[in-house]
């Protein structure tokens, strides 16, 4: 019996947020919803099959930004805090649905029992660092473990600035070495974006294989066998994992993918915004500012207002449903790719990490039953990693060149480079310009003016981060992204203009580096094009 393969590559990723002048901050809470909704149930999910001895495969991307906040006890602790506040509005919700909306008490049982678990892992269980659960896990041989650019940088913008964007891979592997202890084999492409010439870089650092968008193989200027349904090599021999839209489109479609059905959970129905403000506000934003509370009791019902109440019974039916729905889509497309191509096709198929459990509330539950059910001695797919299919087939990849290209709407830069935000590459170019002139004109620096060149260097990455101009196109937190933009901008322009005059601004150098404690070991001479 033949077996398809398939590769699921997960990315845990976040813009770097920590504002620890303030008590609260709202866009925090990108990172503590994250966690809580996220990671923390995926891998119970993940240790749970492991206990039961599931067998299973899994490729997890974690950036440097999300490393260096799931390690940083500052946030830690504002993490614990989150927690302890949404257990006590949980509390308060029981109370309030058994003598309001006896409807809705189930679920506000579910959201108390999985807070209280939440902690009891954090704190018991991981000692307030969730990565220690992926090392396990990694240890264990269910994970593959790799990272993705410095600050998560759309790199095709870039190409015309080497010293940038090897800048973003080497500063990404010297974390992951730091926090992993060792250097990883893949390397997530952010948003999939890819240019000729990459996996030179890639190459260089001893990266063997990265993902990319189905269109790099179609548009590829020689003549790809296969397709989408086996990697290729690029003519350097780093291997590039072509991404399967249409299996990945079962999933992430927003019209038509699992999570549109009317049986699941609504996102954007929450007590936040549906409670009075006397009852929600001390839970939410000040100065009352609404925001998602995670207690959600609406199912997505059909594009009306009128929402049913969630029925979680339901849910676990569809759950199942769609579990087998995606296994058999895949044998029966798998079944047509083997007798046309000759070899058994490999579905590459990459998410967002958070897209399971948060946004979509159900998706811990559909990928636990995939991976129960794939693990089946006689299921014909069986589920891989890149590293370990290269090491079982890839003397018979293909060598081919990939296209440009990214998962974006328009398959090229449209997201990342439209009217919204192209304003802003320009100020980013110079500031890169500007940043290899300072470590031309000052190598190796030592004492105060290496710490305000290392923060400079910093600055620009920050500003680099593919996130702005994608909440800008968005139009989500459009003033959170411009301000934090023109904030990296404005700061790295203080070391220029301090470094022109051969001074340092000390004070304002200690309040940053506090401010900014990531990539700790940065040497700002990673921007000089002549070393």
């Amino acid at each position: 019996m033949s077996k398809k393969s398939v590769a699921f590559i997960l990315n845990l990723h976040l813009p770097y947020v920590r504002h620890l002048e303030y008590p609260r901050f709202l866009e925090e809470d990108w990172l503590y919803e994250s966690i809580s909704e996220s990671y923390l149930p995926m891998l119970r999910m993940l240790y749970k099959l492991r206990e039961e001895k599931v067998p299973y495969s899994l490729t997890i991307s974690i950036s440097p930004t999300i490393m260096c906040m799931l390690t940083d006890e500052a946030l830690q602790n504002r993490f614990n805090s989150y927690l302890e506040l949404n257990r006590e509005l949980g509390e308060k919700e029981i109370v309030r649905c058994a003598a309001e909306q006896p409807e809705f008490l189930e679920m506000a049982q579910f959201y108390l029992d999985q807070l209280k678990q939440n902690l009891t892992d954090f704190n018991d269980l991981y000692r307030g660092n969730i990565l220690e659960g992926f090392k396990s896990l990694e240890a264990s041989g269910h994970l593959e473990l790799i990272t993705t650019a410095a600050t998560h940088a759309f790199l095709p913008l870039y190409q015309e600035y080497p010293t940038a964007i090897n800048a973003q891979v080497e500063l990404a592997i010297q974390a992951f070495l730091t926090t992993f202890g060792h250097v990883p084999k893949g390397f997530w492409l952010p948003e999939c974006g890819y240019y000729p010439g990459l996996e030179e870089t890639l190459k260089s650092h001893g990266i063997t294989w990265f993902q990319v968008a189905s269109q790099s193989m179609l548009l590829s200027p020689d003549k790809v066998r296969y397709g989408d349904y086996r990697p290729i090599r690029c003519p350097n021999g780093v291997a590039a994992f072509p991404r399967d839209y249409q299996a990945t489109s079962l999933v992430w479609s927003n019209t038509s993918g699992y999570p549109c059905d009317r049986n699941y959970r609504e996102f954007y129905r929450d007590i936040g915004y549906d409670l009075p403000m006397e009852y929600i506000g001390e839970y939410i934003h000040e100065p009352e500012v609404r925001v998602f509370t995670g207690f959600k009791y609406w199912a997505i019902t059909g594009n009306t207002d009128q929402k049913h109440p969630y029925d979680r019974s339901a849910a676990q039916k569809k759950i199942v449903e769609h579990a087998h729905n995606f296994l058999f889509n895949l044998k029966r497309k798998g079944d047509v790719l083997s007798a046309s191509m000759g070899k058994d096709p490999l579905y590459t198929l990459c998410f967002d990490a958070e897209l399971f459990g948060h946004w979509w509330f159900e998706g811990v539950d559909w990928l636990e039953q995939v991976l129960v059910l794939s693990g089946r001695e006689e299921e014909e797919v069986t589920l891989v990693t890149p590293s370990s299919f290269m090491a079982k087939e890839g003397e018979t990849f293909q060598v081919a060149r990939p296209a440009f290209s990214s998962w974006g709407a328009g398959g090229y830069s449209s997201v990342w480079l439209d009217g919204s935000n192209a304003w802003t590459y320009r100020h980013i170019h110079k500031a890169i310009e500007r940043m290899e002139e300072l470590a031309v004109r000052f190598s190796d620096q030592i004492s105060l003016k290496q710490r305000f060149l290392n923060q400079a260097a910093r600055e620009v990455l920050l500003a680099m981060a593919s996130d702005w101009p994608f909440i800008l196109y968005n139009k989500t937190s459009s003033e959170y992204a411009q301000k934090r933009l023109t904030d990296h901008l404005r700061n790295f322009n203080v070391v220029y203009g301090n470094m022109c005059k051969n001074a340092v601004n000390t004070e304002w150098l200690v309040k940053a580096e506090k401010r900014d404690i990531l990539f700790p070991d940065i040497d700002y001479n990673i921007f000089n094009p002549e070393r």
